[in-house]
């Protein structure tokens, strides 16, 4: 089984920075596609980025440019770099992994993902 633990959440102003860690327990970190997922009051959970065993990301429209996935695989840890953050981000992050060694590619549908972190959150203020 594979255990995620997601850090680095925090109440920050518009305009600010935050760094997430996601740190994976478990065998095959390395050949998993993974991807940070959030979850404001009253709204889906949506995918904001993914990455895949090669390092490829994708990211969801609203936050290219502002956030930056990416992993270190000798840390079996998983990070979402975001900036500028407005508080339309404000909303519970989650870091998800696919099953290890399985054909995958970079993605963002939360279905897509059989196993979860239990959140980190984010609170951006105006």
């Amino acid at each position: 089984q594979v255990q995620l633990v997601e850090s680095g959440g925090g109440s920050v102003q518009a305009g600010g920075f935050l760094r997430l860690s996601c740190v994976v327990s478990g065998t095959g970190h390395s050949s998993r596609c993974m991807a940070w997922l959030r979850q404001a009051p009253g709204k889906e959970r949506e995918g904001v980025a993914g990455i895949d065993k090669s390092g490829v990301t994708t990211y969801t429209d609203s936050v290219k440019g502002r956030f930056t996935i990416s992993k270190d695989n000798a840390k079996n840890t998983l990070y979402l770099q975001i900036s500028s953050l407005k508080p339309e981000d404000t909303a519970m992050y989650y870091c998800a992994a696919d099953g290890a060694y399985r054909i995958c590619y970079a993605r963002l549908t939360p279905a897509d993902y059989p196993y979860w972190g239990r959140g980190t959150q984010v609170t951006v203020s105006s």
